[in-house]
C-alpha cells in the first residue's frame, strides 16, 4: 500500500496471545498483561505487569482491518509475533 505505516511495539516477556489491539474514535490502543507464578516447596513468587499505550491517528488516516460483520464501534485487531 502506498504511504502505509507500521506500528511496532516491543513487549519483552509478553506472549502475543496476551496482547489486545483495538481501534476506537481515531485512536489505536495496545494493551498487554503478564502474570507468572513460580512455586517451590513452601515458597511461591508472583510477577506481573501491564502495558497500555494509545496512539492518536492523524486526521484522515485509514486503517485496514479484515472484518466480518461490524457490530460494534470498537474492533479488535489480531496480533502476531515478528519471529
Amino acid at each position: 500500500m502506498l504511504g502505509s505505516r507500521l506500528i511496532r511495539a516491543e513487549l519483552p516477556g509478553i506472549d502475543p496471545r496476551d496482547v489486545e489491539v483495538s481501534l476506537h474514535d481515531g485512536r489505536l490502543t495496545i494493551k498487554a498483561e503478564r502474570t507468572e507464578k513460580h512455586e517451590e516447596n513452601r515458597h511461591s513468587e508472583f510477577t506481573y505487569g501491564s502495558f497500555v499505550r494509545t496512539v492518536a491517528l492523524p486526521a484522515g488516516a485509514q486503517v485496514t482491518v479484515p472484518l466480518g460483520e461490524l457490530k460494534e464501534t470498537v474492533c479488535r485487531i489480531d496480533v502476531a509475533s515478528g519471529e
